[in-house]
């Protein structure tokens, strides 16, 4: 904690633009023509326009991802508040197999589609694990597996949050017309967008019960991060002298905050009160990290690193939606 308050200025400037964005678009999202978007993605498209206009100084970056990782992870946890694990239970084996079932079919058609393009083999390992897992993050974690550089994780990492804006802002617009329920579109977001901020800002006009859905399940493909991580690291280092590490495996243990929270909200041990509050207090730390989200979105970067790997998982993610949302009808989960 000490080693938090004792940082630089820039660090405290950069988280201070997170939360002006966030408070802002708190704001905004009351307006008629933004009410649809709501507040989270109100948040990612204000970041993106103030980086795409104004020099955001590179050292605020520390502050900014501290929003986009930390603050966004305790948001998380904190939205477990709002989560029954009765729900869970209910959610039943089809719900976690079409999560299972979408991140192996969003890996694999990136990767294929990307291979395709011709595009280097570590920058579509990234995109296509972006993709199909858990996004940035995804990308970050698996990027020591295959050795990939600085440029390649930036690039790879870009894409995937200018994919998961486009995607999350799709979605919120055609939910009206699509067959499905507040169950089933929270199901079809979590199975398919992103990042776990994209799933809660897409799922979030469909209700509280949409978002509790698509937290179950995007949190599902998290959880399989670890694993996809191993045979990652076992298929590129073999035929190589390099040895498999299991400390290098990353461990998103904020799962198990989440869950914990989950499980004092089931046995009603906090006011309800208390509790819709503590919710109000996650929506708004979700905020912050799109808006940080929306800021790492460097739209010049394109012009340099070519439209090949956007073209492959922009491709790819089409075709997960629509796997998704097949899964979702075929599995009669539609309500």
């Amino acid at each position: 904690m000490s080693q938090i308050l004792f940082k630089t200025k820039t660090f405290w400037y950069g988280i201070a633009l997170t939360f002006c964005i966030a408070t802002l678009s708190y704001f905004l999202a009351k307006l008629p023509f933004l009410m649809i978007l709501g507040q989270l993605v109100t948040a990612i498209l204000i970041g993106i326009i103030i980086r795409a206009l104004f020099p955001v100084p590179e050292k605020w970056f520390t502050g900014i991802q501290f929003s986009n990782k930390v603050i966004l992870r305790a948001g998380i946890i904190l939205l477990g508040f709002r989560l029954n694990l009765v729900d869970i239970y209910h959610a039943g084996w089809r719900v976690f197999l079409i999560a299972a079932l979408c991140l192996s079919f969003g890996i694999t058609i990136v990767y294929f589609l990307a291979k395709l393009f011709g595009v280097d083999k570590k920058l579509a390992i990234l995109v296509a694990c972006g993709t199909g897992i858990c996004g940035a993050a995804a990308v970050v974690a698996i990027s020591p597996q295959v050795k990939a550089d600085n440029n390649q994780t930036a690039v790879a990492a870009t894409i995937i949050a200018l994919l998961g804006t486009i995607f999350t802002v799709i979605y919120t617009l055609i939910y009206p017309i699509l067959p499905l329920g507040p169950d089933g579109y929270g199901i079809f977001a979590g199975a398919t967008l992103h990042e776990i901020a994209h799933v809660i800002a897409a799922a979030d006009p469909g209700g509280s019960s949409a978002v509790d859905m698509a937290v179950i399940v995007k949190l599902t493909r998290v959880a399989l991060l670890v694993p996809v991580c191993f045979v990652v690291a076992k298929m590129v280092n073999a035929g190589t002298k390099n040895r498999f590490s299991w400390a290098e495996l990353p461990v998103p243990w904020f799962i198990f905050g989440f869950l914990a929270t989950s499980a004092i909200n089931s046995f009603g041990i906090i006011p309800t009160s208390v509790t819709d509050f503590l919710v109000i207090c996650a929506y708004f730390l979700i905020a912050m990290s799109m808006g940080g989200l929306g800021l790492n979105v460097h739209l010049p970067s394109f012009g340099k690193m070519g439209g090949k790997p956007f073209a492959a998982a922009l491709i790819g993610s089409v075709f997960l939606s629509a796997f998704g949302l097949a899964l979702v009808l075929l599995f009669h989960l539609a309500g």
